[in-house]
């Protein structure tokens, strides 16, 4: 499990995609955001944009990202 500190109240959900290397770019974390590819709490989540914020966690391609403060 990918930990990633917050340095803001809140970090997008394609930002955390590139900060734990699972999103190459911003256009790599759009398509797989749109496609369904992405959960966040257990939620399909269809932003990129999507607010991430202490206690979220996120789940692409078997791996999960923890969000924390």
């Amino acid at each position: 499990m990918e930990i990633i500190k917050l340095r803001e109240d809140y970090i997008k959900l394609g930002q955390a995609l590139k900060a734990a290397g699972l999103a190459e770019s911003g256009v790599e974390a759009k398509y797989a955001a749109q496609d369904g590819l992405v959960s966040v709490n257990g939620e399909t989540v269809y932003q990129r944009g999507k607010k991430l914020v202490d206690g979220d966690v996120v789940t692409y391609k078997g791996e999960t990202i923890k969000i924390t403060k």
